[in-house]
């Protein structure tokens, strides 16, 4: 499955995956758009993000973070 920026909580479980020793809201916004464009399966414009995007993103990883 791609990955696209309106899949805040598929984003969230991938990025917990990939990084389960980070805290997620202990990264700032600027490294979160690169950790996710970095994502193996995101396929969508790194200029389509924006902070409400990134927030929701962040707060998915946060849920995901926290049940594990």
């Amino acid at each position: 499955m791609k990955l696209t920026w309106e899949m805040a909580e598929d984003i969230g479980i991938a990025l917990n995956e990939k990084f389960p020793d980070i805290d997620p809201l202990t990264v700032r916004f600027t490294d979160l758009h690169r950790m996710v464009t970095e994502l193996e399966d995101f396929d969508d414009d790194p200029q389509r993000s924006n902070e409400a995007k990134l927030e929701a993103i962040q707060m998915a990883w946060h849920e995901e973070y926290s049940d594990t």
